[in-house]
């Protein structure tokens, strides 16, 4: 009987001893996630809390905390990109703007102050200074429909779209212009009806910025191309050009607001870099997706967008 209760207290002491020695680890360990989420939080890195455990309990928290560090992280490289393509935005509404309205001024100083201008010189300079207006004018609409745009206000309606008709129309209305500056021109458009869910006025837009795009762009080839494709469940439309392409590290930057290429601020180049970022919303307000599908100096470049298909 003695012996029997010696074993009994001997193994009370045993698990008295163990869940000490259990409670202490957690807590131990529990303190440490605290300290190093800390500094995981002050200091931004992309580190994950690492821990050797057998408690399980302790490692499902552990799966849950770096989730939402994870999460928390996309989060904050987000916020940066978008902190740092806001200012970039705003660099380049102040050069598009400013450029074109020190030109005006200039023009208009010049009429003022030269009493001694012929008419026909005045002329000139009047138009110069109407031109100019002009592309500010362009300019701040596009501000004005890509904020539109951005802030849902502007609801587009979705029907059913004879895509053929829409890529013909668009191209040709290139054609001439394009054909008497010595361009190629590929058009690949299937005979059998190709439907798809969209607006009209919407994909003339995202078509015309598109092939606008490749002649400014990718003129120095001398050969653009319209595609249109299909599958099951897609419609897809592909403009390409055979020009100078864009690097590879300009290529997942194209889409983004007023970003332009080194060289559009030259005269040959010149573009605000909205066009593109308005085409994406436009695309993707009829439930459809846009991409620079690739990209080889003066072999291809495409740009190319999907959207639902309609079966009939």
């Amino acid at each position: 009987m003695v012996t029997f209760l010696c074993i009994i207290i001997l193994l009370l002491i045993g698990i008295i001893c163990f869940q000490y020695q259990f409670n202490r680890t957690r807590s131990k360990n529990l303190k440490y996630i605290q300290r190093r989420l800390n500094e995981i939080i002050s200091n931004p890195t992309n580190e994950k809390l690492l821990l050797f455990t057998d408690d399980k309990d302790l490692i499902s928290i552990l799966v849950e905390v770096n989730h939402l560090l994870d999460v928390h992280q996309k989060a904050l490289a987000q916020y940066m990109n978008t902190e740092t393509s806001m200012k970039r935005m705003l660099s380049n509404i102040s050069h598009d703007l400013k450029t074109p309205l020190t030109v005006i001024l200039g023009y208009m100083e010049m009429i003022q102050l030269d009493s001694n201008m012929s008419h026909e010189e005045r002329t000139v300079f009047q138009s110069k200074v109407y031109n100019k207006t002009t592309e500010v004018k362009e300019l701040i609409h596009k501000f004005f429909d890509l904020a539109k745009l951005e802030s849902g206000d502007n609801d587009i309606s979705i029907t059913s779209v004879h895509m053929n008709e829409i890529c013909r129309k668009n191209i040709l209305e290139y054609y001439d212009v394009l054909t008497v500056k010595g361009f190629s021109v590929q058009i690949d458009i299937p005979d059998r009806p190709i439907h798809a869910l969209g607006n009209v006025e919407a994909l003339d837009r995202i078509l015309n910025n598109l092939i606008s795009n490749a002649i400014q762009y990718g003129g120095d080839g001398k050969m653009i191309g319209i595609t249109l494709r299909n599958d099951n469940e897609f419609v897809h439309v592909d403009v390409w050009d055979k020009g100078k392409g864009i690097k590879e590290h300009h290529k997942n930057q194209v889409f983004e607001r007023l970003y332009t290429l080194e060289d559009s601020r030259n005269k040959s180049y010149q573009g605000s870099g909205l066009g593109l970022t308005i085409t994406k919303r436009l695309v993707e307000k009829m439930g459809g997706t846009i991409l620079l599908f690739s990209s080889k100096p003066w072999e291809k470049t495409v740009f190319s967008f999907t959207l639902k298909r309609i079966n009939y």
